[in-house]
């Protein structure tokens, strides 16, 4: 809706800038202006400056400029109208209705929010009456306090008419509450409450607003969680729980965090991640995520490990790609040993969760496991059948760049995974018969079984460092290989390499498993041996996996990276490791660049190569 220029003109000149600059930043007044370090940009003197005569701030360091609305627009999360709205209520002034029909459908929305306002005070009290002794106890149980019960105001429904009533000595009636969703009439025109005996957890619109309830049952009725219906204030995938309290701090830590159902986002919160939300017991819709995109750039999905919680990260991975952007994707933290964050927090502790969520995976690691997944690619037909599956996969993403970008990686992938590799020990040739192995993924070791070190290890070479010769076909996934193992043989290292070891591309879905879980678990418990980690690991079910990555060649190719090697050979040779896979990926980006250039000589293509060509020169290069 436009709104007349004379009511903005009249918001602005009775808001003053400065007062609401100086809630969110330290303001000392100079002359006719005011100055302090800039919400936009980390300094230390400060560079930005608020005119209230003139009505606008500005920073000389990042340029950031704007009026009172942009401000709020900016550091509050907010919508242009609801920054309006929220200012125009502060300044006492009425938001113009530009036509009767929106007005009255206004009034008719305003109505209903009053209704499930009054309903969610009614919802709270009963908690801590001797008719919510279930609720609370239930909630008490699950570890949240008063003051977390406060904070989501959380509530008991109970049955027997008693809601009902207990509106109408406010004035509300029937209808009222029909509307709202919280009665409902049956085929023979009685009506019915639709909550009933059920814990209550408010749903609320980005201001906060109560526009629905979600509510669990405590005994065997079904179904579980129940949401209130659509209504003129409430449609179920355009909303998200906790949003009004996330956006704030979503602000600040450019990171928000969906977790499946309401008790998930509340666990989220009491670990010290407040900046939680979940959707209302469905899939993501493409709308949420664009919510999700107003809050950070690459908001973390943390679904349960278990399989329902994978179904849900599938969904979630495949409803965004139509809706992909430059600068915009999701991540996946899926949770150890089938647990959720409240059991983690539980049994863990704050830095578990923390942890995990450190090791969430891209979007295109999640659509590459997914499009693996229980593949045979044992001969040219499969192989051909996946790489026609994510190419439709890749079709379904409308913006152009993204889905370029895409059908590149996916066809990297594809040549490193059909790349054919010698077998580390035992003989054999690729397509011999113990039958074609892949490179990275897939069925790999056809019918035969990865062979085992059951030899005694050979003698460490004098230097502990990498062998330099590595065949060809091989040499960039053994040196990841070498990577993962030497963190895994020698966790004293992982202060040392624990944020680099994070940024590794693994395509190899094992390798990956084991990476995420020596995140968690070193992040987690530190000053841990390498016969305990191997136990952790064996124990979360990876021991099929960590037996092949120490039976493969990297000892041969790393002697740095057994578990007897010298500590600082290691520290030595991973450094050493690292830097050659950078440098070699690095190298391969620039190569697909240049091609690319020679095919689409855009501007955004030439900054994409001016900017890795930037990174090709480190420091401490001659």
């Amino acid at each position: 809706m436009a709104l007349p220029a004379q009511f903005l003109d009249e918001l602005r000149a009775r808001i003053t800038l400065s007062s609401v600059i100086g809630r969110r930043v330290k303001l000392i007044r100079r002359g006719r202006e005011h100055v302090g370090l800039c919400p936009f940009h980390k300094e230390k003197s400060p560079s930005f400056t608020v005119n209230d005569d003139k009505g606008f701030y500005h920073c000389f360091g990042c340029g950031a400029h704007g009026d009172v609305l942009t401000f709020e627009m900016e550091q509050g999360n907010l919508g242009f109208m609801e920054a309006v709205e929220k200012l125009a209520a502060e300044a006492g002034l009425e938001v113009p209705k530009s036509t009767p029909r929106e007005a009255e459908d206004a009034k008719r929305r305003a109505g209903v929010l009053e209704v499930l306002e009054a309903a969610c005070a009614f919802f709270q009290q009963n908690l801590f009456l001797p008719a919510g002794q279930d609720g609370i106890a239930y909630l008490r149980r699950r570890g949240l306090t008063d003051a977390i019960i406060r904070q989501f105001r959380l509530g008991w429904a109970p049955g027997g008419g008693v809601l009902k009533g207990a509106l109408a000595r406010q004035g509300i009636g029937e209808d009222q509450l029909v509307e709202a969703g919280l009665l409902k009439r049956r085929d023979d025109g009685s009506l019915g409450e639709y909550f009933r005996e059920r814990v209550m957890f408010p749903i609320t619109d980005r201001r906060g607003r109560v526009i629905a309830f979600g509510a669990r049952t405590l005994g065997d009725g079904q179904p579980k969680y129940l949401n209130s219906p659509e209504t003129p204030v409430f449609h179920k995938g355009q909303v998200l729980f906790n949003l009004a309290q996330a956006r704030e701090p979503a602000g600040k830590a450019n990171e928000v965090v969906v977790a499946e159902g309401y008790m998930d986002v509340i666990a989220l919160t009491r670990g010290g991640i407040p900046q939680a939300v979940a959707p209302l017991g469905t899939a993501l819709t493409e709308t949420q995520i664009e919510e999700l995109w107003k809050l950070a750039e690459e908001p973390i999905l943390c679904f349960d490990g278990d399989n329902a919680g994978q179904r849900a990260a599938a969904r979630a991975a495949e409803r965004a790609l139509t809706v992909l952007k430059p600068g915009r994707s999701l991540r996946f933290a899926l949770l150890p040993g089938g647990r959720d964050p409240d059991e983690i927090l539980r049994d863990e502790g704050p830095q578990a969760l923390r942890a995990a969520l450190s090791a969430a995976r891209p979007l295109m690691d999640m659509l590459w496991s997914m499009a693996l997944e229980g593949r045979d690619l044992s001969t040219p037909e499969r192989r051909a059948a996946l790489e026609a599956h994510l190419d439709e996969m890749t079709r379904e993403i409308e913006d152009r760049t993204v889905q370029q970008y895409y059908r590149q990686a996916f066809r990297d992938r594809l040549r490193d995974l059909f790349r054919p590799q010698r077998p580390a020990y035992g003989g054999g040739r690729p397509g011999g018969a113990g039958g074609w192995t892949p490179r990275g993924g897939g069925k790999g070791w056809g019918n035969r079984q990865p062979p085992r070190w059951s030899a005694p290890l050979p003698p460490l070479p004098p230097t502990g460092m990498l062998v330099p010769k590595l065949s060809a076909e091989s040499a960039e996934a053994t040196r990841r290989r070498i990577l993962v193992a030497t963190a895994l043989c020698h966790p004293a290292l992982f202060d040392h390499i624990g944020e680099r070891l994070g940024s590794l591309d693994l395509p190899e879905p094992d390798l990956d498993k084991i990476r995420r879980a020596l995140l968690i678990l070193l992040g987690r418990e530190p000053g841990l041996d390498f016969n305990s980690v191997k136990s952790h690991l064996h124990a979360d079910g990876l021991e099929s996996a960590v037996r092949g990555l120490l039976s493969s060649n990297v000892w041969v190719h790393a002697a740095f990276c057994r578990p007897d090697a010298d500590l600082d050979a290691a520290r030595t040779g991973w450094d050493h490791t690292f830097e050659l896979t950078r440098r070699i990926d690095l190298k391969a980006d620039i190569d697909r660049i240049v091609e690319q250039l020679g095919d689409d000589p855009t501007p955004e293509t030439f900054e994409t190569f001016v900017a890795l060509k930037g990174h090709e020169r480190m420091p401490g290069d001659e």
